[in-house]
């Protein structure tokens, strides 16, 4: 079974011969930044850094689109929500609301974390989970809040 670092090499092909420019050029990006990631952290390529790059790469697409949007620039908006949704093909599914919290729990308690000051403590824990890929850490971020006093 291919990785999803190789499942991406293989669309990109595709994507180019079918002349799907939107898809190639959004590939292409991500490829580039999949493998400036890996020079970075100076690692393999693996499944877990492609999805780590692939989430930033969406959520500063996110980011750039409410942006545009506020600028009156629907053309980029447009061109955003389709990298995105090209993008986000490529990831698993995340995890539920209550699996979330439940992994919050979990780590509130095994850090003793008492307020928002020990938050910090929380969230590397949660970073260090095997299910960490799988975690929007943004909404994990927000839980967590409400969870310590």
């Amino acid at each position: 079974m291919p990785t999803l670092y190789e499942t991406i090499r293989a669309d990109i092909v595709t994507a180019m011969k079918a002349r799907d420019s939107a898809t190639t050029v959004a590939l292409r990006t991500a490829d580039a930044g999949i493998k400036r990631a890996a020079m970075d952290a100076n690692r393999e390529i693996d499944d877990a850094l492609t999805i780590a790059t692939l989430r930033k790469a969406i959520k500063n697409l996110v980011d750039a689109k409410m942006e545009f949007e506020k600028g009156g620039r629907p053309d980029l908006v447009a061109a955003n929500e389709t990298e995105i949704r090209v993008l986000e093909k490529y990831l698993p599914p995340g995890l539920g609301l209550a699996q979330m919290q439940e992994l919050i729990d979990r780590a509130i308690q095994e850090t003793g974390a008492q307020s928002k000051k020990e938050m910090g403590k929380v969230i590397g824990a949660l970073k260090k989970h095997p299910d960490a890929g799988l975690i929007d850490f943004g909404i994990a971020s927000k839980l967590v809040q409400e969870k310590l006093p």
